[in-house]
């Protein structure tokens, strides 16, 4: 069995779990999250506590659902009481990054701006070089943020481009003069 699967998920009062079917809602103050129980697994909501159970014997792959499953429920609750964020940071010369509506529109270093729409649940702000992307989904946060670094990969060389927060760039030396050309050495 999965030990991240075994754990209990401990609900806030402001949230409520609900079980219906092979469907589970965690609505909360911020939304409402819906995810899908796969085959081979039941969810138990008692009071203040949710479980994910496995039916019958576990495989490696009900195992691993098992986990899984545990895991997104967890992190609906945490995101329908206070939310996701991924903070990007822009580095280089000229490198901007500004608001236009919802949408952000990325200076990065190509002849034209690149504009970026949010997906649904998701909001961008921008703050001094910085891009926060925030919502309820911890996935779709994630992988919003993944895109947006994705038009803009940190270059090892001088590091510019969109990276995360905090992400450490390993810089890779540059090209190395000819030596002995100078010293009456021949080309």
């Amino acid at each position: 069995m999965s030990r991240i699967g075994k754990a209990l998920i401990n609900i806030p009062k402001e949230v409520t779990v609900t079980v219906s079917g092979s469907e589970v809602l965690v609505k909360g103050p911020k939304g409402e999250l819906r995810y899908s129980i796969p085959n081979g697994l039941s969810v138990h909501s008692e009071g203040a506590i949710v479980e994910v159970r496995i039916a019958g014997g576990g495989d490696k792959a009900r195992q691993a659902l098992h986990g899984y499953l545990r895991a997104v429920i967890a992190n609906g609750v945490v995101g329908v009481t206070k939310g996701w964020t991924k903070t990007l940071e822009l580095s280089g010369v000229g490198y901007r990054a500004a608001l236009s509506g919802v949408n952000v529109v990325l200076t990065v270093g190509f002849s034209h701006p690149v504009t970026v729409a949010p997906p649904n649940g998701i909001a961008f702000s921008v703050t001094e070089g910085k891009i926060i992307i925030a919502g309820i989904d911890k996935q779709a946060v994630g992988q919003t943020a993944a895109s947006i670094r994705e038009i803009k990969k940190p270059e090892p060389y001088k590091g510019k481009g969109i990276k995360y927060e905090g992400e450490y760039i390993r810089k890779k030396a540059g090209k190395a003069k000819a030596v002995g050309t100078a010293a009456g050495g021949t080309k």
